[in-house]
Parts: C-alpha cells; sequence; structure tokens
C-alpha cells in the first residue's frame, strides 16, 4: 500500500509560472535535489498534453523514488499509474473517487476551515492541506488566507498528515515549521527560482533546523 512520505518539502508543477521552463526540467531539478512527493497541477493545458506530461514524469518519480500525486484528474492518477490523486472542495467525493482508484493509493484533500478538516480526516484522507496560509497568486480561485491560526487548530486535532500551503516563501517558512508544520508546499517560491538547486537546498535547511 502506498502511504503518505515523511519529508519537509511539498512541491508542485506550474509550467506558467515556471519562467519559460517546461515541466520535465522543473521536475529533474526538484528530483535531483531530494523531493519525495511531487503533485502534477496544470490549469491551462489540453488533457492529451497533461497525459502525456504525466507519463514522462511517472517515469521520472519512480525512477527517484518519489510519491507521485496528480491533482484533480483521478483518470489521469489511473493511467499513468500515480501513487494518488489530489482533490479540491469542489472535486469528485473521496468515497466515489476511493471506488475509482482502490485502497492503495493515496487521497489528499485541500481544507480551509476546521470542519473541512474533520470531514476530511472521518472520511477517510490519506492527508490534507491546509491553507492557503497567506495570500497566494499561484491559484485564480483561491479563497481569502486561512493565516496560522487555522494550522494551530490541524496541528492540535488532525491525527492524518497534513500539507501547509499558500504563499508560503524562504522568509516567512520557519513561522509555519514553528506552529508544527513538519511539511511545507511552495509552489513558485521553487518553480519560480532563478537556480532551483540552491533554493531547495535553501528551503530545506530551514525546514529542518532546530526551533
Amino acid at each position: 500500500m502506498t502511504v503518505f512520505p515523511q519529508t519537509d518539502i511539498y512541491c508542485i508543477t506550474d509550467h506558467s509560472h515556471s519562467k519559460g521552463r517546461d515541466n520535465l526540467f522543473v521536475v529533474k531539478k526538484m528530483l535531483e535535489n531530494g523531493i519525495k512527493i511531487l503533485q502534477y497541477r496544470e490549469k491551462f493545458k489540453s488533457i492529451k498534453e497533461k497525459y502525456l506530461e504525466c507519463l514522462e514524469i511517472r517515469k521520472l518519480t519512480k525512477k527517484y523514488n518519489c510519491c507521485f500525486i496528480v491533482n484533480d484528474h483521478v483518470d489521469l492518477a489511473i493511467l499513468c499509474d500515480a501513487d494518488g490523486v489530489h482533490l479540491g472542495q469542489d472535486d469528485l467525493p473521496l468515497k466515489e473517487v476511493r471506488k475509482l482508484i482502490g485502497n492503495n493509493k493515496i487521497i489528499g484533500i485541500s481544507t480551509h476551515n476546521p470542519s473541512q478538516a474533520i470531514e476530511a480526516q472521518k472520511s477517510g484522507a490519506d492527508y490534507i492541506g491546509v491553507g492557503p496560509i497567506f495570500k497566494t497568486s499561484t491559484k485564480v480561485d483561491v479563497c481569502e488566507p486561512v493565516g496560522l491560526t487555522y494550522l494551530d487548530f490541524v496541528v492540535k486535532n488532525i491525527k492524518i498528515p497534513f500539507v501547509a500551503i499558500g504563499g508560503i516563501k524562504e522568509d516567512n517558512l520557519l513561522s509555519v515549521i514553528k506552529r508544527g508544520a513538519n511539511c511545507v508546499c511552495l509552489v513558485t517560491e521553487i518553480t519560480e527560482a532563478e537556480n532551483i538547486d540552491e533554493k531547495i537546498m535553501n528551503l530545506k535547511r530551514i525546514c529542518n533546523c532546530s526551533v
């Protein structure tokens, strides 16, 4: 059975915020620098383009022993044999997705408040996204920042793994770590970095520092 990895940084692809570099280039950089969980999230490509990229990224993630999650598209996750799928609040219900992908795959759910977190845990989610912690422009349909208070609730009350996400940058990462987030997601901070190797090294140093 695939399980959510114990790791520090959760990466997400975003071709529109990668300084013109293609996803495979960015993904290779992530994997070469020890990233152990990666989500494919693309909003502006055709389904065929997404499918072909997922196949290539699946090959790479297997080579580097990295957990591969597909955002939204359950069909793509199945077709490329991803390790799991990530759902939003307006996507298919978790119990129905579980019927499609089985019990050996990971299902994550984005949550923005305590009731959603509790429901996700009760419904059998393998992990939840917690955010957006800070204001973010990565997604056009994102809700207002939930702040660190919601993160505090999750740390104290939710037993399944969680990922803090939304507007997290190198300069505010430590504040999130100090509140109890063991796994954090930074999107454009990594995909837009001039030097992805150096950026990930700096972020990992912060994640692993003593607090």
